[in-house]
């Protein structure tokens, strides 16, 4: 029986020391947006006539998930806000993540309230119940109102159900839907050909200018990581901790956001088996822990076909990894298999075929088309981005759960 006059709960954390600098939601400050001095310096000048309350360029970002392109983005806007303030220019920015807010209704309402203060405006935006159009007329009346200039951050443009909202933000001034205020808008990418499915229309309003992020290499990662180090109390991180995570993370991806998961997930091993130090060997645990994590963060709330297709794929990909990628046929040869063996009727091919495409939107899956020649006619190949070991491992205990 555990004695009621114990301590349940630790007091001090031996380990961190401000484990927030270790969050993907933390915003770190100048000091610490490492490895992108010159995409922040070719942001800030595409966007520097709203310092002086002109249009600013609309801008396109690409690259991979992890290369700083929001924080690069959030951080240039907020320092445009404070430089315009000093010239007697009212400037704002709004930020949209379009994952979440997918169609333009969602978004657009967004933005109103974003922009909005009531008590100065006079104006309301509710979360429902207006139209489209009446949303749009609320956002326009409060630009004009409120700013002389404002940036429209819209983050995983790409998951927006349609290019609508797009085309009514860049032609917003030449349109006469704002007389006072300037607007900027902003678009970042995980997906490099998006631009090429955009209707050319918004295509030449929007794409003004353009950066691609690289992947980060391992200094950079190293470097940030070692800005955020005072995340742990002094003394705790071996030193060869972070050059191990960063070495790991630039072979693998490139990605800081994941490089700084690994990191945080080590601090947590080691505050877990009371371990006084943050040791190299608990790099390669973190970052096991760390892919099982977001995957199945990923397929939360996923029905069970759709995780019998996934399942489905990745035993392909372990029984054939040289093989890359799987024609649909063989997919669902193996999902009807998983279905029988679970005691569930399969869906059709048709079901199937668009389970693999909610995947592949989600960056779970990659697709390619291919042509057979004028014997099979074209087909497309489905190939895992995850690591088939975690996949199969989350969705087996998500079945046996």
């Amino acid at each position: 029986m555990l004695d009621t006059g114990d301590d349940l709960f630790t007091r001090e954390d031996p380990i961190f020391a401000n484990k927030e600098l270790l969050e993907i939601s933390h915003l770190p400050g100048e000091g610490r947006i490492v490895g992108r001095d010159d995409e922040i310096s070719q942001l800030a000048n595409a966007v520097n006539p709203a310092i002086f309350g002109q249009s600013p360029s609309n801008v396109l970002i690409y690259g991979k998930t992890g290369t700083g392109k929001s924080l690069c983005a959030k951080y240039v806007s907020k320092r445009l806000v404070e430089t315009a303030a000093g010239e007697g220019v009212e400037a704002a920015f709004a930020y949209v993540d379009c994952a979440q807010d997918t169609t333009e209704t969602q978004a657009v309402q967004t933005i109103a309230e974003g922009v909005n203060d009531p008590d100065e405006t006079g104006i309301r935006v509710p979360d429902k119940g207006l139209s489209t159009s009446t949303y749009y007329k609320r956002l326009w009346r409060i630009l004009d109102a409120r700013f002389d200039v404002v940036l429209i951050l819209l983050d995983e443009i790409d998951k927006l159900d349609d290019d609508d909202i797009l085309m009514q933000l860049s032609r917003a001034g030449e349109a006469g839907k704002i007389e006072r205020s300037k607007l900027g808008v902003i678009g970042i990418s995980n997906k490099i050909q998006y631009k090429d499915r955009m209707d050319e229309r918004v295509k030449s309003s929007l794409c003004e200018r353009e950066f691609v992020f690289p992947p980060y290499d391992a200094n950079q990662l190293r470097d940030i990581m070692e800005a955020r180090s005072d995340a742990f109390r002094e003394g705790v991180l071996d030193p060869s901790t972070i050059p191990r995570a960063a070495a790991l993370a630039a072979r693998e991806h490139g990605d800081a956001r994941k490089a700084i998961d690994i990191l945080r997930y080590a601090g947590e091993i080691a505050q877990s088996t009371g371990v006084p130090t943050v040791r190299e060997e608990f790099v390669t645990q973190a970052r096991e822990r760390a892919e099982t994590d977001r995957f199945r963060e990923l397929i939360r709330g996923s029905t069970p076909h759709s995780r019998y297709v996934l399942q489905a794929l990745a035993l392909l990909s372990l029984s054939n990894q040289r093989q890359d990628g799987f024609r649909t046929s063989r997919v669902y040869e193996i999902y009807e298999n998983i279905c029988r063996q679970e005691g569930s009727d399969s869906l059709s091919l048709r079901r199937v075929r668009d389970l693999l495409k909610e995947h592949a939107f989600l960056d779970i899956i990659e697709q390619s088309k291919h042509s057979g020649g004028s014997a099979e006619g074209s087909y497309t190949k489905h190939r895992l981005l995850e690591d088939p070991e975690v996949v199969k491992e989350v969705l087996t205990e998500n079945i046996d759960g």
